[in-house]
């Protein structure tokens, strides 16, 4: 009876280590007594070989901090000014804290590579960290050059993991807080970035003005050139106009060059002088000529006081 009940707790427990399952924030490591055999980054029920022939070793798909120089716990942030103490590359000391996105991306090398993948990562990125802010200038990990400061560290570090090959791979660097570490120092810093702030927004308004008074200088333009080509156009077609006129008149004067030239004279005349009276006289000589006098209103004489009006 005790060796019935012997193998049926051996078969429980062969059913029962035979089967396992990886969540979809999962990814699983398959032992083959102790030595990695195989990785599964599927979700759902997997079989294997029972205990302890296979064992399972799971670990996370998803992304980790690791927060440098600080930890923040609780809503509470504690940090360790000896650790982010580093001097740049003009000799001047600075505080600076990171925090680097990393995920494992090979579980067996995470496993059994190192004996502490995560310590390695720490002592890398304060490497990496120190190295890029120690060629770096004062200003530029105070002020503008954060961004490029966080590429580098990220190109190192990245750089660093892969030759430790301890299965992580390094996804972004963003730098928390550079400060110094003395306060009127650092107050003094702070003016400069505000003057640099402010000398960027009267950059930007300046060009903002110049762009708007170059779109106001060419639409300018635009309007006189198209006034122009409309001037152009009219004229054109006046010119030819007159040309079609005097090409009438000339096919005129052919045909009857005398009359032709008078009314020209007489249009002319009423051109010139529009309100005068013209008189045409044709005679011999022996007429008197005269100019047409029109005669003058009658006007009454002014009275003056005190005379009888019948004198």
């Amino acid at each position: 009876m005790t060796g019935l009940f012997i193998s049926a707790l051996i078969i429980f427990a062969v059913v029962l280590t035979t089967w396992y399952t990886v969540d979809e924030s999962e990814q699983a490591v398959i032992l083959t007594f102790g030595k990695a055999d195989q990785t599964i980054q599927e979700p759902g029920l997997h079989f294997k070989l029972p205990w302890p022939i296979q064992t399972v070793e799971k670990l996370s798909k998803e992304t980790f901090s690791l927060q440098f120089g600080y930890e923040e716990e609780n809503g509470k942030i504690r940090d360790f000014p000896e650790e982010t103490k580093m001097i740049t590359g003009d000799e001047n000391i600075v505080l600076a804290d990171l925090v680097v996105q990393w995920k494992i991306t090979n579980p067996k090398n995470y496993l059994f590579n190192a004996e502490d993948p995560e310590e390695i990562l720490h002592d890398a990125t304060s490497a990496a960290l120190r190295s890029i802010i120690g060629s770096s200038k004062i200003d530029d990990a105070l002020t503008s050059g954060k961004a490029e400061i966080e590429a580098e560290v990220r190109e190192l570090l990245t750089s660093l993991i892969d030759k430790y090959d301890i299965g992580i791979s390094v996804l972004a660097v963003k730098l928390q807080d550079v400060e110094l570490p003395n306060d009127e120092v650092r107050r003094a810093f702070t003016a400069v970035t505000d003057a640099r702030e402010t000398m960027n927004t009267k950059i930007n308004e300046a060009k903002k003005y110049r762009n708007k008074q170059l779109n106001e200088a060419l639409g300018e333009k635009d309007a006189i050139i198209s006034k122009a080509e409309g001037d152009k156009a009219a004229r054109i077609e006046r010119a030819r106009g007159d040309v079609a006129v005097f090409n009438k008149l000339y096919e005129e004067y052919k045909n009857n060059p005398n009359i032709t030239r008078e009314r020209l004279v007489l249009e002319t005349l009423e051109q010139v002088l529009p309100n005068a009276e013209i008189y045409i006289m044709n005679d011999d000589g022996s007429t008197l000529k005269y100019f047409p006098i029109r005669p003058l209103e009658k006007q009454e004489p002014p009275k003056v006081e005190g005379s009888d009006s019948n004198e």
